[in-house]
């Protein structure tokens, strides 16, 4: 793209996630046109917090796949770790003092609304974690749950893991008979009896090793298991408690966009959260994220250029 539009006239939109960086470069105006899309790993990245570095390390690789006229370009952010909205106001004081156009930052999961057509979206990221954001009629930044794998993260595939494994142990202690899901777990974690399954499970290092069993839940329910079903079924109504949580301090928004690669993959979660929805909130539409979430950021970075671009 460098040389076939001019530096003023082209936006950036970057999804800044915690294993991958996606860096999208496109013409200032329109749907289409000229794009080029550039994925690296975020081993790049400083520690999270380190907002100088981010902004270091971000325009050192916007410039080395787009150029140095990068930092005359439009440019937005999502970018995972910026929980508040003065984490994503202090990354983007970092990023002005390295680019001369237009900056904007926003969390990661507020990509995922304007990819879909809905800028003020509620965005509901259900993946390894989990975690709810919205903005307010002031533009402040609102979250619901995601405090982790061990405290929460409802409804993720951590989450889901964990839950799951309690809930099975609890039928092991009631003396009620095996069932898919807890033969499902048991040879998951290569474990022979309970007391194996609780050690392989409480020995787990991360949330990605929990969360890469929780297809097995939804296995388990295809195979009729009640007891996963209403897990998955608890999952959603935790999931739908954090967008009310949300509409309850302050947003507005009756639109629900849901992504991440549980929720994405799992037509069953999908429905439980549906389900609970048209129940504590039935005036709020669920969409399921179809598209990448850089298309929001490009969007967003098109508003942005627009935006600051004086009328003639």
């Amino acid at each position: 793209m460098t040389g076939t539009t001019e530096s003023g006239q082209r936006v950036i939109g970057v999804d800044l996630g915690g294993t991958k960086t996606h860096m999208a470069f496109a013409t200032a105006v329109g749907s289409s046109g000229e794009r080029r899309d550039v994925v690296v790993p975020s081993s790049w990245r400083a520690l999270l917090g380190d907002f100088a570095a981010d902004a270091e390390g971000l325009r050192d690789l916007l410039v080395a796949h787009g150029g140095d006229s990068v930092v005359d370009a439009s440019v937005v952010v999502g970018a995972h770790g910026c929980d508040s909205t003065a984490q994503c106001l202090a990354l983007e004081t970092e990023l002005r003092t390295r680019f001369r156009g237009p900056v904007r930052v926003v969390n990661d999961s507020e990509l995922m609304g304007p990819a879909m057509g809905a800028v003020t979206a509620i965005g509901v990221v259900v993946g390894t974690g989990s975690i709810a954001t919205a903005r307010n009629a002031t533009g402040e930044l609102l979250t619901a749950g995601g405090w982790g794998w061990l405290l929460g993260d409802e409804g993720s595939a951590a989450g889901l893991v964990r839950d799951a494994t309690r809930a099975v142990l609890a039928r092991f202690d009631d003396g009620d008979p095996l069932e898919p899901l807890g033969r499902r777990l048991l040879d998951a974690f290569h474990a022979e009896d309970r007391a194996e399954l609780a050690l392989a499970v409480s020995s787990a290092e991360s949330a990605e090793n929990w969360g890469r069993h929780a297809p097995e839940v939804f296995a388990a329910a295809d195979e009729g298991s009640p007891l996963a079903q209403a897990l998955i079924d608890r999952a959603g109504a935790d999931l739908a408690r954090l967008v009310s949580q949300l509409r309850t301090r302050g947003t507005t928004s009756d639109t629900v966009v849901a992504g991440g690669t549980v929720i994405q993959r799992q037509p069953r979660l999908q429905q439980s959260i549906r389900s609970a929805l048209a129940e504590t909130a039935p005036a709020v539409t669920l969409h399921i994220l179809d598209r990448a979430p850089i298309d929001g950021a490009i969007v967003l970075a098109r508003d942005l250029h627009a935006s600051s671009t004086p009328s003639r």
